[in-house]
């Protein structure tokens, strides 16, 4: 019953049509998707790494402005994560991140605090509060322009790079587009190819289940592919603030180096 639910909410699928996928896939949650969208009662699958805990997500740009950091804090309950405690935890651990530096998420589990390092800190604050907490994903980025963006209270955050200077309101725009339409990649040339080719193989089998004579399908896949990578690709998304124009369409000669989204 946890797997149907899942499923339902993942596609949007009803009980019977999920529960039969579910049996034809082994329980495998992936191919179960496929199998439904194959059959087009799922038209679009939803990213399956939603992370469902709590916590707060942290973004910081350094005071010189040439680097951006984002962290992630997990705890098992929302109560928890508005705790004030857990709250200045994340706090001084930005903190040090920004004076520190630190390479990697292992670094910055390590940076020395008043008594022992972070990690210590964590598992003893962990102890006192009763629940399991985590330091689970950090990442940086480096660029000319650079922006860090929170939103939904801190339970999502976006930082975004640019290789031209005094471009921040430029970099913000596009950190909003980030948290608004999740991209999975900067551009095409990203997108791995074995995904690619499974999208090509749904698409291949729903027009054949609609009809579509096999000469034409090949030039209906040219437009599904178009549409895939505008949903996955930030420079070909539509921009949020106006759909006339992609995100490529608002960068003008700036090029985007990079970026982060982590979601709670």
């Amino acid at each position: 019953m946890e797997l149907i639910k899942q499923l339902r909410e993942m596609t949007g699928a009803g009980m019977v049509d999920c529960k039969k996928a579910l049996d034809e896939a082994n329980n495998d949650l992936q191919k179960a998707v496929e199998i439904l969208r194959k059959k087009g009662i799922a038209k679009a699958a939803k990213r399956t790494d939603r992370e469902t805990n709590e916590g707060v997500v942290k973004v910081a740009v350094n005071a010189a402005g040439d680097e951006a950091y984002i962290f992630e804090l997990t705890s098992e309950t929302d109560f928890v994560s508005r705790n004030e405690k857990f709250q200045n935890f994340a706090n001084e651990v930005m903190s040090l991140v920004l004076s520190a530096n630190p390479e990697n998420l292992e670094a910055l589990l390590s940076l020395p605090m008043s008594q022992g390092d972070v990690r210590e800190n964590l598992a003893t604050l962990s102890g006192t509060i009763g629940e399991k907490m985590e330091l689970r994903r950090f990442a940086r980025l480096q660029g000319s322009s650079l922006a860090a963006y929170s939103h939904l209270g801190g339970k999502l955050g976006v930082l975004v790079a640019l290789d031209q200077p005094a471009q921040t309101d430029l970099a913000m725009e596009v950190a909003m587009q980030v948290a608004a339409a999740n991209p999975k990649y900067l551009e095409s040339s990203e997108v791995d190819a074995e995904e690619l080719l499974k999208e090509k193989e749904i698409y291949r089998v729903q027009l054949l289940k609609e009809g579509k004579p096999e000469a034409m399908i090949e030039k209906i896949l040219e437009g599904k592919v178009s549409k895939f990578y505008a949903e996955v690709c930030l420079v070909d998304q539509e921009f949020i603030k106006d759909d006339k124009k992609k995100v490529k369409d608002i960068l003008g000669t700036a090029k985007i180096l990079g970026f982060f989204r982590f979601s709670l």
